[in-house]
């Protein structure tokens, strides 16, 4: 797995710019339509909306600026160790791949402007964690 490799982004931000960061984003859209999403995923959607509210609001997730697989696996790794959130391992890694084939989808521009500035190894890698995960529920 890519990890780390999401945090380049966060190292030089100040945390009054993550803040207003996260502000934009639980401003966004409250939910994301599914519906054409693979069966398997449409379920670990309930199980990340309900997951993820009982610490913020689930906005912030949809809306936020992650999209490549090691800022999601940071992400869900941090939230997992939060003792209300109420995730543990299993559930962790379903939801890794949901919001990995949630960027994928409605992220596509954000994911390339991202793996553009990443050497070449960790774009590869990311590019094939990403390939791997649409294999895995039918796409591509």
């Amino acid at each position: 797995a890519a990890v780390g490799f999401g945090w380049a982004w966060e190292k030089d931000r100040s945390k009054d710019d993550l803040k207003a960061r996260i502000a934009k984003a639980e401003q966004g859209p409250l939910v994301i339509d599914v519906s054409s999403y693979p069966k398997p995923l449409q379920e670990t959607y309930k199980r990340f909306a309900v997951k993820c509210a009982r610490c913020h609001k689930i906005s912030r997730p949809i809306n936020f600026e992650y999209a490549l697989p090691g800022e999601w696996e940071s992400c869900v790794n941090r939230m997992k160790g939060k003792f209300f959130s109420g995730i543990n391992e299993a559930t962790a890694g379903e939801i890794y791949e949901f919001l990995v084939y949630d960027s994928s989808a409605r992220k596509k521009a954000l994911i390339e402007e991202k793996l553009a500035t990443l050497a070449e190894p960790e774009r590869k890698a990311a590019q094939a964690r990403i390939a791997e995960i649409r294999r895995k529920y039918g796409q591509e």
